[in-house]
């Protein structure tokens, strides 16, 4: 059965508070935006398409190095031999060769600032399954697939343009949140703007991430770049406690994605805001009891909630309680049987756990007489129902 509630001042503030936030209207040709302190998609634009994501790919390489060194299979300061498939990559590269040994830490660094594909194929070889890249890149497919990146498979370690390498925007955000719950203490080198590693490489020495030095809380995470993919990007950035994380691609140019990152971000701090719904504790609605003492329960959150919401107002955001009722006593206190479903506009729908308030044994003798009573003269007043057509 559910439960309309119309009235929702029982909220500890009231919902007047959204007019759709003005949907951005991206130029890349796919992208995926996500408040990860909220869990909230804010943009979506052919997110789960598989293409090529060029050197943002890199991050699943980073990724599976973090989970070897946290496991002990790799350590910082351990130097790594270069193969001759590794030296023969193009693009950006840190111009290594077969004489060098790289220690992890320059390796990492190198993926991460200089975008080396060369370094990549150097810690893939490392820690293959069978010391081949195309070894690893089927162990990076599988890796992915375990923490729920299914629209995602690997050909090589760095996205050099290959048959078969292909993610999706919203896997890469769910990669990008990855690295950055699990492995806060690697998280600050997203952020590192130069490196200039053993002074061999001059004109490759700076992070191409466009945000790092505007001041907006950008601090990661990789862009990418290849003719098939064209310019693209996943960004974070954490501002006043709020970080969002977005993945745009299939822009035209460098400058398009800067502009284009850089709109993301101002538009997703400054349309969007975290507002208090209710209190843990507080009452939102009643729910029908059958068979009980009481014939309501007061229902509540378990815990504060909060929502994001647009920042815009004039709109009132009406608030559903669901539950199937009436709900059979007895019921105990924090007893989970309902749901809150808030729906802002232009956001998904949030559903927030409500509780009973209270205890609700079940009623005595003449309570349960009552209680069934009341329900046969209801449904005796009730009009009869028209007969069912027989047909000819």
């Amino acid at each position: 059965m559910r439960h309309l509630i119309t009235t929702i001042a029982a909220l500890v503030v009231p919902l007047i508070l959204a007019l759709p936030a003005g949907a951005f209207e991206t130029r890349a040709a796919s992208a995926f935006v996500i408040d990860q302190t909220t869990g909230t998609v804010l943009l979506n634009k052919n997110a789960d398409q598989m293409l090529p994501p060029a050197s943002m790919s890199k991050m699943m390489t980073l990724y599976i190095t973090f989970e070897a060194l946290r496991d002990g299979r790799l350590v910082l300061d351990e130097k790594l031999p270069v193969s001759k498939h590794a030296m023969a990559y193009g693009g950006s590269t840190m111009f290594l060769d077969t004489t060098d040994r790289i220690t992890v830490e320059d390796l990492i660094r190198g993926i991460i600032v200089l975008s080396g594909n060369d370094a990549c194929a150097v810690i893939a070889e490392a820690l293959s399954p069978d010391g081949t890249e195309a070894g690893f890149a089927r162990f990076m497919t599988q890796r992915a697939q375990q923490l729920g990146m299914t629209n995602s498979t690997f050909s090589n370690s760095n996205g050099w343009p290959q048959a078969g390498h292909r993610m999706s925007m919203r896997d890469l955000a769910l990669l990008a949140n990855r690295v950055i719950t699990d492995f806060p203490s690697f998280y600050p080198l997203f952020s590192e703007r130069e490196f200039k590693f053993d002074g061999r490489a001059p004109q490759n020495t700076r992070n191409r991430n466009p945000l790092l030095s505007l001041g907006i809380g950008a601090d990661g995470l990789k862009t990418g770049h290849t003719q098939e993919a064209g310019y693209g990007l996943v960004g974070s950035a954490k501002q006043r406690g709020r970080r969002v994380i977005f993945v745009i691609s299939g822009l035209q140019s460098a400058q398009a994605r800067a502009e284009e990152a850089e709109s993301i971000v101002n538009w997703a701090f400054r349309q969007f805001a975290v507002k208090p719904v209710a209190k843990a504790g507080t009452s939102v609605a009643t729910a029908d009891v059958w068979m009980g003492r009481d014939q309501k329960v007061q229902l509540v959150p378990m815990e504060d909630v909060s929502m994001l919401m647009p920042v815009t107002t004039g709109v009132k955001v009406v608030a559903e309680v669901i539950y199937n009722g009436p709900i059979t006593a007895p019921i105990e206190k924090d007893q989970q049987i309902a749901e809150l479903v808030i729906t802002p506009p232009s956001l998904p729908e949030t559903r927030i756990p409500l509780v009973a308030a209270n205890d609700v044994p079940a009623g005595g003798f003449m309570s349960r007489v009552g209680t069934v009573a009341q329900m046969l003269i209801a449904q005796l007043n009730e009009p009869p129902s028209a007969p069912a057509d027989q047909g000819s």
